[in-house]
């Protein structure tokens, strides 16, 4: 058995110093000591797949991340890894428990089949992975091999946790503080008809300064976005549909005052809905986030979401954040973000549009990787 310093002093040396993830009682250890580091920042995650995208987002920002889960929560996290960190190529070591470990304490039965299959799905998404030792004398040489493996493929790897590797040295956190209530407003025109989704990016676009990085939410947003113009500062998301708002904080609050502004969709903003709890609560001034509402699953034929019933707004003000503006007009998203960028944060945005795209609506030419190389660049350059 070891303390959780045993692994976080010798993982600091090597750069890791963003932590994020859903707690397991296995990880106790370990959550509780980088919660009560000064010198190591921690996200407590609505769930483990936006975990995954704020240790992205902190990565593309210079950071080097951790990420830990229980081993259930690995199928939560499939989708990001597969389809985030791995064409972005986004390294992130991964400190996954093994709940149900067939050779282990007898668990509940909700961990049987995970327990048995936990290594085998790691090598069935790619992932590289050890169990995390037990000893001290092993942890440098593990962290050596992780950190070479994730240096040499661009993916992440993962150190399997058991019951009983870590000591709990206590827990020394203190709560979120309340804060007064948000501002809202109402920009509403009430029109019948709805600007398209290219009219509102255009204005977007004319309205933010050089210095924001803009990353646009999978499918037809960033297709759109990359349409109109190509700019190093821009991301555009490909899979993990719901990851943006999270990756948008992990940059947040990385950035510095950066202005970073997450061009989301309605459906995706619905998929991982607990991120604006994780934004409201982190509070990022910076960020501004964008929801562009046609009401339907515009990608994929236009099915309808279920946006009409809800008030993005009011629910980005009951999260925490500290501005939201409802819009239905090109003019009122204009209003809304010059409004957004001149005041603390973080704002969002409601823009109810109009479906359908762009007819010619091309495709990035620029591999993903190369996407989040240059974006890093312009997130370094200052």
């Amino acid at each position: 058995m070891i303390a959780a310093d045993d692994f976080l002093v010798p993982a600091r040396a090597r750069g890791f110093d963003f932590y994020t993830g859903v707690p397991c009682s296995y990880l106790t250890p370990l959550i509780n000591r980088v919660i009560g580091d000064p010198g190591l920042a921690y996200v407590g995650a609505a769930s483990e797949g936006e975990a995954v995208a704020i240790a992205a987002g902190a990565w593309l920002a210079g950071r080097e991340t951790v990420v830990m889960c229980q081993n259930s929560g690995l199928g939560n996290a499939v989708n990001p890894l597969t389809s985030l960190n791995y064409p972005f190529r986004i390294p992130t070591l991964l400190v996954t428990t093994w709940r149900g470990q067939p050779d282990g304490p007898k668990d509940e039965p909700q961990h049987v089949l995970m327990g048995r299959i936990t290594e085998r799905l790691l090598d069935t998404i790619e992932v590289g992975h050890a169990r995390l030792p037990a000893a001290v004398e092993a942890i440098e040489p593990a962290l050596d091999t992780a950190q070479a493996y994730m240096r040499e493929h661009e993916v992440p790897y993962a150190f399997v946790m058991a019951h009983g590797t870590m000591r709990d040295d206590g827990l020394e956190q203190s709560p979120f503080a309340p804060r007064p209530p948000g501002e809202r407003q109402d920009l509403s025109e009430g029109g019948v008809r709805r600007p398209s989704r290219v009219a509102v990016l255009e204005r977007v676009l004319a309205v933010l300064p050089d210095s924001a990085a803009v990353i646009a939410t999978t499918g037809k947003t960033g297709r759109e976005l990359f349409t109109l113009a190509d700019r190093p500062q821009h991301l555009y998301k490909v899979g993990s549909m719901g990851g943006a708002s999270g990756m948008g904080l992990g940059v947040a609050l990385n950035a510095g005052r950066r202005p970073v502004v997450v061009l989301d969709g309605d459906g995706a903003a619905l998929m991982k809905l607990g991120a604006l709890a994780t934004i409201g609560a982190y509070a990022p001034e910076n960020l501004v986030h964008v929801v562009l509402d046609n009401g339907v699953h515009d990608s994929t034929g236009g099915q309808a979401t279920a946006s009409p019933v809800v008030d993005f707004a009011a629910v980005a003000l009951a999260c925490g954040y500290r501005r939201a503006a409802s819009c239905d007009s090109a003019s009122g998203v204009d209003a809304a973000l010059r409004a957004a960028l001149a005041s603390p944060g973080p704002t969002l945005i409601h823009a109810r549009i109009a479906p359908g795209s762009m007819e010619k609506l091309g495709r990035p030419t620029v591999a993903p990787h190369e996407v989040a190389r240059r974006f890093k660049a312009f997130l370094a350059g200052g």
